[in-house]
């Protein structure tokens, strides 16, 4: 019996950034050179088939710096950590690597300085999210206000509405937050932005990929884990952009095949902590069950390579 037709659309840039692909490497390295057991606080990024694939080759994922033996590496993840965690390390004398993403390394930088100068600052943010616990944390308690929201402008009361600073988590909706940043603008015209947006390269050509194949399709599956901020917003982002059936699927088998009947073109992408490999799982799902036509739809080239440390030094 012959397959029903569908034009499969693959959006380009799609997949692992710069601070994702350094990270991954960081802990391969460390099992490269020491052995298993490595331990990492967090998951190193937001995807459960990249995560299991270094638990199998004998990483250990954990929350809290009392699980790790002092005498074993210990990695901190992707999306930043509190200050105070890294002190902690410190402390102890622990081996201990950062592989925070250099992009969210200068959002902290920016409000270590805005904090010095004696700006009060305000994060937009997802409440809860571990970059933004990272990012929070680099202050005392209480000198960050997180809003989510533009209707979260109007609870703001800075006690110096003229010293006020804002920054952003890296992994936001770049129309979304557009938006926050002008109710931000109104309500408080002397606001200092950031020299340079927070919102990483790899969240904002994503989000830009996805527009573009949004009048071309019936339906968008993007390929990333329920706790990946930039693979959700990527789902949004494209529900606003007019397709029908937006849907989040970590990997092909995740797939609900009903909702495809009688659609004519489907757009796929990938947050950035999603692998290549998945991209290809779900383009050969739809081969297996229609007469499919690829066709990539490119709306940047990325070349930024984030280079991971050449030696990890022996722990103590």
């Amino acid at each position: 019996m012959s397959k029903p037709p569908l034009k499969l659309y693959l959006a380009a840039p799609r997949g692992f950034c710069a601070g994702v692909d350094r990270a991954i490497k960081m802990v391969e390295m460390a099992l490269e050179k020491f052995g298993a057991p490595v331990y990492v606080r967090h998951e190193i990024v937001h995807n459960a088939f990249v995560v299991d694939g270094l638990r199998d080759k004998g990483a250990v994922f954990v929350e809290d710096l009392d699980e790790c033996p002092l005498d074993r590496p210990v990695i901190f993840s992707a999306h930043g950590s509190p200050k105070s965690v890294i002190e902690e390390a410190k402390r102890r004398d622990m081996f201990a690597v950062d592989a925070v993403c250099p992009l969210v390394t200068k959002v902290h930088m920016e409000i270590a300085r805005l904090h010095r100068q004696g700006y009060e600052i305000v994060l937009i943010g997802h409440k809860g999210h571990v970059e933004v616990l990272g990012t929070m944390g680099q202050l005392p308690q209480g000198a960050v206000a997180l809003i989510e929201t533009v209707d979260d402008v109007a609870g703001l009361s800075p006690a110096n509405p003229e010293k006020l600073a804002f920054v952003t988590q890296t992994t936001l909706s770049v129309d979304d937050t557009a938006d926050i940043i002008a109710a931000l603008k109104t309500r408080f015209p002397s606001i200092l932005a950031p020299g340079k947006e927070d919102i990483c390269y790899a969240t904002t050509n994503r989000q830009t990929s996805v527009k573009a194949i949004a009048p071309k399709i019936d339906a968008l599956v993007v390929i990333g884990a329920e706790n990946s901020s930039n693979s959700k917003r990527l789902v949004e982002v494209g529900a606003k952009a007019g397709c029908d059936y937006a849907v989040l699927v970590p990997r092909a088998a995740a797939i609900d095949w009903s909702k495809f009947a009688g659609v004519g073109a489907v757009g796929i992408t990938a947050g950035a902590s999603a692998p290549e490999l998945l991209v290809n799982e779900v383009v050969d799902a739809f081969k297996a069950r229609y007469d499919v036509t690829v066709e990539v739809v490119e709306t940047a080239v990325e070349n930024i390579e984030f280079k991971a440390p050449k030696v990890l030094r022996e722990p103590a």
